[in-house]
């Protein structure tokens, strides 16, 4: 692993990584973040990969101006007074995506919002200036592992699974961002607690709700189910119906397949394109779906726990928040 200095020429190549397609970790004022090209489908599921995550949580994607958040999501009034008062900070709004938004699917769970912040931090901020892009930045350490405060922390948890680590020091938060969503009548609801203060926010907008975790909410670092399309969907077939659309994964049946998710068998692949191959089938206006095998090892493990929340039947759907 990499330790890229923290002048121009090192931030330079770190960012050269991050266009290539690669992970650099780097650190905010909360916790050092485990960058990728939020844009690049292939590179937000190596973030997944890399850290061993369970199930395909929501990322946070960095941003290094509200101007630049614009871009991909659309704000209410409360979210702008919220940017205002806390960006550059270590708050996170969850808001819904742009219809033109390039993030990943991937990087927000299929859903059709998106977690998003401008970190408080110098250096950070200038690596995402370099980047020209959105960075999805999880913390950078192993799924369930504490969150890294020093790059050594980062060497410690990733040695080898990433590019490098921008050594930024000690991050002077410690913890996590705040995450503020809104509900439907567009009124701030706490996510998760954070870096930043109930108190503190609610001097700036007035009373936040308290989101129940039950599992279901749109969040990172909380689980929860996802995006589920509309068609109803069939798991482990192994042939195609009338009717039906078929989602492949390797070369068996690749034959009667409309998507392959990988034709070589390549599971990091398969996650990439998981989501967004979902989407094209639901806008192809398919009732019925069928899933080829996929195995139950490595990122195929996440990929088949969120094929079988699709599959769910509809009532049990709703009772899971889909």
């Amino acid at each position: 692993m990499e330790i890229f200095k923290t002048d121009e020429d090192g931030l330079a190549k770190a960012a050269a990584e991050i266009r290539a397609g690669h992970l650099v970790a780097f650190a905010t004022e909360t916790v050092y973040g485990l960058g990728a090209d939020a844009t690049n489908d292939h590179a937000v599921a190596a973030i997944y990969e890399a850290k061993g995550r369970p199930s395909f949580n929501p990322l946070i994607i960095h941003v290094p101006s509200l101007e630049k958040a614009k871009e991909y999501v659309t704000f209410n009034a409360t979210a702008e007074r919220l940017a205002a008062s806390f960006w550059p900070g270590a708050l996170t709004l969850v808001l819904p995506r742009r219809k033109d938004c390039p993030v990943s699917r991937l990087a927000s769970a299929g859903l059709e919002t998106l977690a998003i912040r401008v970190p408080g931090h110098k250096l950070a901020l200038e690596f995402l200036r370099v980047c020209d892009r959105p960075l999805a930045a999880p913390s950078a350490n192993p799924s369930g592992g504490i969150s890294p405060t020093k790059a050594q922390h980062v060497i410690d948890g990733l040695e080898g699974k990433i590019a490098g680590v921008i050594d930024g020091g000690p991050c002077p938060v410690g913890v996590e961002s705040t995450v503020v969503g809104f509900s439907e009548k567009e009124q701030p609801v706490l996510l998760r607690p954070g870096g930043i203060t109930r108190e503190a926010l609610e001097a700036s907008v007035g009373p936040i709700l308290t989101h129940e975790a039950d599992g279901t909410t749109p969040s990172p670092g909380m689980l929860l189910s996802h995006y589920a399309p509309a068609a109803t969907v069939r798991l482990n077939a192994t042939s195609k119906e009338s009717g039906e659309a078929y989602l492949a994964f390797g070369r068996e049946y690749d034959a009667i397949a409309d998507v392959n998710l990988s034709l070589t068998g390549d599971l990091t692949e398969a996650t990439a394109l998981l989501f967004s191959a979902l989407h094209f089938l639901d806008e192809m206006n398919f009732t019925r779906i069928a899933v080829g095998p996929i195995p139950e090892i490595g990122l195929g493990v996440a990929i088949n726990d969120r094929l079988r929340r699709a599959a769910a039947p509809k009532h049990e759907k709703e009772t899971m928040g889909i």
